[in-house]
């Protein structure tokens, strides 16, 4: 589970759609008091940060747009509280730039 901290114009066709699916997955674990992953540390880096986590899907979702997918699973804007930046890292941008290079699957970091 990972949701890059990075711009998603970076991101391959595989990180991109991959990240779109993982943070719905978040956002409901969050949303709906959920089990299964609440614990891992990408989840709990969410806690208290749905508006953080709402723009970074509509940052998403406009990059897919860009790209000619086609959107139909909005987020529910009323439940996008709490901060509006995430300032906490699972691993810094840096490391995830790293990572991504390392995966030789596209991305342009």
């Amino acid at each position: 589970m990972r949701i890059w901290d990075l711009d998603p114009a970076v991101l391959c066709r595989a990180h991109l759609l991959g990240e779109h699916r993982e943070l719905h997955a978040v956002w409901s674990i969050l949303t709906r008091d959920l089990g299964g992953y609440r614990r891992h540390p990408e989840t709990r880096r969410w806690e208290g940060r749905l508006a953080a986590l709402y723009r970074r899907h509509e940052a998403l979702v406009a990059e897919m747009t860009r790209r000619g997918y086609r959107h139909a699973s909005p987020l529910d804007a009323a439940l996008a509280t709490g901060a509006a930046v995430q300032g906490v890292f699972v691993d810094p941008p840096q490391r995830q730039r790293d990572l991504l290079r390392a995966r030789g699957c596209g991305c342009r970091v």
